[in-house]
């Protein structure tokens, strides 16, 4: 990074204490962002129900649901443009209940981006500061900051039309930072891009971010975009938070079926305890020929009814019945949908279940290549599957 960037820059947090930083300091930059107990009611609909939320300060955390799950009218409450109904907001310890949005210590970066057509790039981005009362270098300084540091400087005399969609966002970004904001907010901020330039996006983004240390919220629907560039996310549904950890975390440990369903794709076993044990659960289900055995406990009563999530790469095929008693079915291909890297095999089985399975092409080989129609055996692990109650 530049000297001139470098004025930018402010160390990102990683969430560890660090000698010579008091308990009291570091609870503060855990709890950088709270949201307590926040409620938003438009007329009699009610759009967020009681959301309880901290972000860590310089972490990019993601707030992750389908349309109308409540996730864009909480960001709207963060930057003021809408009020809270109920509830409070602070930022590094400042309620912002009856902050205007101009003075509030936050910057939204649209979907839309909102770049004046008739300004500069370097005009855009210098236009709050100017509103700010700005001026001379310092004006100069902050602005060839900002475009530097997102690597824009050298456009900075074109207009917003003469620019590619990720250059735009790239402006809008440095727009964004050049006033030093604690918490940035990003609205669908990769939306408007091609998958190929959104790819590349996330991961320049992610990094810009970092440099930068800056506080970040961002709101989007797509789930690979929240697993690649967030610390932590928060899956939404109805106007609440149903689920909160990192990607990882989530990806691996759903709490309910429609996390599992929604953050990537699954397989779900219905069935019924039958056994129960701190390290193990055994469930009886009409999907398969034989019990389901997962590799951790739940603590419920026998007779209980749960679902069993697998995820597709997690599902291996097989032309001769697997050996043991438990976690696999029969059945015939029915759909293959080839992806390049790995292969989508749909598997129906005797029951009528239908499985995904998620082969790669080394996995594939090792099966001689199944095609429509072939008998074929799904069969996994027992660490494969998590047992979920709602």
């Amino acid at each position: 990074m530049s000297e001139q960037s470098s004025a930018l820059k402010a160390a990102p947090n990683s969430g560890r204490r660090e000698p010579g930083i008091s308990p009291s300091a570091q609870s503060m930059d855990d709890n950088f962002v709270q949201i307590v107990d926040v409620v938003k009611k438009f007329g009699e609909t009610t759009a967020v129900r009681g959301v309880n939320l901290s972000v860590k300060k310089g972490e990019l955390f993601a707030l992750l649901g389908s349309s109308g799950c409540g996730k864009s009218t909480l960001l709207r409450m963060l930057a003021g443009l809408e009020p809270v109904t109920e509830g409070q907001i602070l930022i590094d310890g400042e309620d912002l209940a009856k902050m205007p949005p101009y003075r509030r210590p936050v910057n939204m970066m649209f979907q839309s981006y909102a770049l004046f057509p008739h300004m500069s790039v370097e005009s855009n981005v210098a236009f709050g500061l100017r509103q700010e009362g700005v001026k001379g270098g310092e004006l100069k300084d902050r602005v060839n900051n900002a475009l530097e540091l997102v690597q824009m400087a050298k456009f900075a005399k074109r207009k917003p039309h003469q620019l590619s969609g990720g250059q735009q966002q790239r402006v809008a970004l440095a727009r964004s930072l050049v006033k030093r904001p604690k918490l940035l907010l990003l609205d669908e901020p990769m939306s408007a891009l091609d998958k190929q330039i959104r790819q590349r996006t996330q991961i320049e983004l992610v990094n810009i971010l970092d440099q930068v240390g800056v506080t970040c919220i961002m709101v989007t629907h797509d789930q690979e975009e929240a697993m690649t560039m967030a610390n932590r996310l928060a899956v939404m549904s109805e106007g609440q938070i149903v689920q909160l950890g990192t990607p990882h975390e989530v990806y691996e440990y759903p709490n309910t079926r429609f996390s599992a369903q929604f953050i990537g794709s699954t397989n779900l076993f219905d069935g019924n305890v039958v056994e129960d044990e701190p390290d193990h659960v055994f469930v009886e289900s009409q999907d398969l020929p034989v019990r389901l055995y997962v590799s951790h406990g739940i603590t419920g009563p026998l007779g209980m009814p749960v679902t069993i999530s697998v995820r597709p790469e997690r599902i291996a095929l097989t032309r001769k019945p697997p050996e043991g008693a438990y976690n696999w079915g029969r059945g015939r291909v029915t759909n293959i949908a080839y992806m390049g890297g790995y292969t989508l095999y749909h598997v129906t089985l005797d029951s009528g279940k239908v499985v995904v399975a998620n082969l790669s092409s080394l996995a594939i080989g090792e099966i001689d290549s199944p095609t429509f129609d072939d008998e074929v055996y799904v069969r996994w692990s027992a660490s494969a599957g998590v047992v979920l109650t709602s």
